[in-house]
């Protein structure tokens, strides 16, 4: 059984459940349900895809999630940020006139791809990619995204048919046919959108979502809303599609794995800030490695029933938590709702008017944006907010796909500045007192006469040597003229490769010529090796390689003869 436990969560995550768990259960699943099913009709809108695939999205990966996520209360299905990606990717995927595949197949097939990345990043425990795109760069990103959501919403608010692509262009299209614009759908709209800020103001028990979807259904089929030339969702299929592998004929491979690894990366990264959010509630520990499991599963089980790729829901976990779901039994009560909603309301979400939910979707975009998260980035680091506004830029000004590239760059480029200069500070002792002080920090601490000690703090790397060399020379310039010996305390320094060994030979050079000797304290097991391969250690010799800051000083108080 344990065996088994290990393969399944779900078993050992219902391990001492209680039958008085069941209600809480039973009452989050369907609170679950309500609260998903408008953004599970809407969201594929985003992608141009039919609204009964959102559904699949909110059922099929539920209970995958269920079955092997680690989490018991997280909850997984349709994604706004998720949603936009894969519209950018979709976009870019059918600019091939060769493409004959139609869009639900493809998003399927990206939802498979992305289950597979999630798996095979699991067995190279690869869940560090978690947290490859910070939070600010992520909050800037969703900033991003969520302004191209509201732009996206025009046509579906105003009734009129927009050509143009990018932030721009569609809001010059709407100028030039304001005449054309449906007033019954702007109004509908207008009223939608304006109830959803009430509900959220007035802290409405019941969510404005469904507030919205009942009294818009109820009024489309008292007033005939088609009639009125209000457009609708159309048809949804009275059940779940049979279990299929999507087909790849006809669409070529390597766009598609490339939409799937943008994908996969965005809803990855959000998906565990998402849980990481949660646990603060839960106590539960998230393990991004064990969540990448739950999330493979989910996706595959999006695409096998003709769905698109899914992550952590805010909103659905949210309510899960504020009901008091105890376990995964939760999730899988959901999706047995949200299955017999297709079955036995799919005629009355049929009349669902279109401007509402575009309204529901703008509401939602607006709540990407988080503005209190963008004040405590600039509060707490300029830098991180600078590189918040280049990932918010990116969706905005180059398109979403390419803002994933840009959000990807930013943080590359944070990475790299933050160890191309390193810091690094000369220390010195405090009379009657043991160990080593930074001179800049502690008032009472003195440099040692004749040794200087130089703490670095950071990997030496080949992007950085110059930097270092020219620091190391300029302090050896500096030195007084009785310095004998100069030594780097490695503690801090956790990798060097063979540029940082050759440029170390360089200064070592450089001193001997001044008649100062190098030494290096606290060297790590990785570092101390490359040294001895690179030869630097013998140049230096061994007796001035030491373990500690304290040997160090120890044997030069002792005057030891020095190794040339």
């Amino acid at each position: 059984m344990s065996s088994v436990a290990s393969y399944i969560p779900l078993i050992s995550g219902l391990s001492g459940y209680r039958a008085a768990w069941l209600k809480s259960d039973v009452s989050a699943g369907l609170a679950i349900a309500a609260v998903g099913l408008p953004s599970a009709i809407a969201y594929p809108a985003l992608a141009g895809l039919p609204a009964e695939t959102g559904l699949y999205a909110s059922i099929a990966p539920l209970v995958a999630y269920a079955l092997f996520g680690p989490s018991r209360k997280l909850i997984v299905g349709p994604d706004a940020g998720t949603m936009t990606v894969l519209a950018a990717v979709l976009t870019t995927l059918f600019a091939d006139p060769g493409l004959t595949a139609s869009r639900t197949t493809v998003a399927a097939l990206l939802a498979m791809i992305v289950g597979g990345l999630c798996l095979a990043a699991r067995l190279a425990r690869l869940g560090i990619l978690a947290t490859f795109l910070s939070r600010p760069i992520l909050t800037g990103f969703f900033a991003g995204i969520s302004l191209s959501i509201l732009v996206s919403q025009i046509g579906r608010v105003t009734g009129l048919k927009i050509g143009s692509d990018g932030l721009i262009g569609p809001i010059f299209e709407l100028l030039g046919k304001l005449d054309a614009i449906h007033l019954p759908s702007l109004a509908l709209a207008v009223s939608a959108f304006a109830l959803l800020q009430a509900a959220r103001i007035f802290r409405s028990p019941i969510p404005g979502p469904i507030i919205v979807v009942v009294l818009a259904t109820a009024l489309s089929a008292m007033f005939d809303f088609e009639a009125l030339g209000i457009a609708v969702v159309g048809d949804i299929p009275g059940s779940m599609p049979p279990l299929a592998i999507p087909s790849l004929a006809g669409i070529s491979l390597q766009p598609l794995l490339l939409g799937a690894a943008a994908i996969f990366l965005v809803s990855f990264g959000s998906g565990i800030i998402a849980a990481r959010s949660f646990s603060a509630q839960t106590g539960e520990r998230v393990d991004p490695n064990r969540e990448l499991s739950g999330f493979g599963a989910a996706n595959i089980a999006a695409g096998l029933f003709g769905a698109f790729p899914v992550t952590a829901s805010d909103s659905r976990t949210a309510v899960n938590l504020l009901v008091g779901g105890k376990s995964q039994i939760a999730g899988l009560v959901a999706a047995a709702g949200l299955l017999a909603t297709i079955v036995f309301l799919g005629d009355s979400l049929r009349i669902l008017p279109i401007p509402a939910l575009g309204a529901i979707l703008a509401a939602t975009a607006l709540s990407l944006i988080d503005i209190d998260a963008l004040k405590q980035t600039w509060r707490i680091s300029r830098m991180e907010f600078a590189f918040a506004l280049i990932a918010m830029w990116g969706p905005i000004g180059l398109g979403v796909l390419n803002g994933v590239v840009i959000a990807i760059a930013a943080t590359l480029v944070y990475l790299l500045q933050k160890s191309m200069f390193p810091r690094y500070a000369i220390l010195g002792r405090i009379p009657g007192r043991d160990g080593f002080f930074k001179l800049h920090r502690a008032p009472d601490a003195l440099a040692v006469e004749g040794l200087t000690v130089c703490m670095i703090q950071g990997s030496l790397l080949f992007f950085n040597t110059d930097y270092i060399a020219e620091k190391l020379r300029a302090l050896v310039d500096d030195l007084p003229e009785d310095t004998r010996w100069f030594v780097i305390d490695a503690s801090a320094i956790p990798q060097i490769d063979s540029s940082a060994a050759i440029m170390l030979q360089e200064v070592r050079a450089y001193m001997a010529d001044r008649g100062i000797a190098l030494g290096l304290a606290e060297l790590h097991t990785d570092a101390l090796e490359m040294l001895e391969r690179s030869g630097l250690v013998e140049e230096i010799g061994r007796p001035m390689i030491f373990e500690s800051i304290e040997d160090c000083y120890h044997a030069f108080s002792r005057d030891r003869p020095l190794s040339r």
